[in-house]
């Protein structure tokens, strides 16, 4: 008989406890939504509290374990005051999220070092400091996950305007690579999902473009945008027993774009 690779455990069975920030964006709530559904107390984060406390009823409402927070990615401060908050409330955070993402497209010629540096400080420096962070605490209490969004953006260039965003995605791609080497040994997984080409409300918008929505649907092999579900769905699965040994990966959404580079 041959024994499971995926061993069962008390803290399996126990509700995970998971920290979403930018939980309330588009991708963000669908994250926190999966979250609730499969049982997880979830804390939404983000700088609009106002944002955070409407989703957090709506979870609420629904049965859900939830907590609003504020928090500003590129204020360390905020950060560990926002993460002593879910401490306080839950005893500690099994799950760390980071769905936050900010993308100014200008083309490179045209950016200006201002425009630069707040979209490597919101995805990139943003990054570290919630993994350091949130991690301080994983590594005390023996273990944890670290999923951020990264993109495929990350990974090749192409469309106008996405130097910045693409350089601190990739950037983010090299993190999870370092904090996984650093910290895998001592219980704390990181990883990413890189999403592709994704049904939001941009894509809404862009329909109206028929020939637009055929050009991008062109470049992705199964000939369709994800679907939020399908980009959280990868997220909830990294923060499950059967990705226990997953660690350092970026795992990319996208249809098959990187593939067909």
């Amino acid at each position: 008989m041959t024994e499971s690779v995926v061993r069962p455990s008390a803290e399996d069975s126990r509700p995970q406890r998971v920290l979403v920030v930018g939980g309330y964006g588009g991708l963000g709530a669908v994250i926190c939504e999966q979250f609730a559904a499969d049982g997880a107390a979830v804390a939404i984060a983000g700088r609009s509290l106002d944002k955070a406390t409407e989703l957090a009823e709506k979870l609420t409402a629904n049965g859900a374990t939830a907590l609003p927070l504020t928090l500003d990615v590129t204020d360390p401060a905020s950060i560990d005051a926002a993460v002593a908050e879910v401490d306080a409330a839950w005893g500690g955070i099994d799950v760390l999220v980071n769905s936050a993402s900010k993308l100014i497209t200008v083309p490179a010629e045209h950016f200006d070092a201002t425009q630069w540096a707040d979209v490597v400080n919101a995805n990139l420096v943003g990054a570290f400091l919630l993994s350091q962070s949130v991690g301080r605490h994983m590594l005390a209490r023996g273990g944890g996950r670290i999923i951020h969004l990264s993109s495929v953006r990350g990974d090749a260039g192409g469309r106008m305007g996405f130097s910045a965003y693409g350089a601190s995605k990739a950037g983010v791609n090299l993190l999870v690579k370092q904090l996984a080497t650093e910290w895998g040994g001592r219980g704390v997984t990181v990883n990413a999902v890189a999403p592709g080409f994704m049904r939001t409300d941009f894509v809404e918008a862009a329909q109206q473009n028929q020939q637009f929505v055929a050009r991008l649907q062109q470049r992705i092999p199964i000939g369709r945008f994800a679907e939020p579900e399908e980009v959280a769905s990868a997220v909830l699965y990294l923060a499950t027993p059967l990705a226990r040994f997953v660690n350092g990966q970026v795992i990319y959404v996208d249809g098959g774009v990187t593939a067909s580079h």
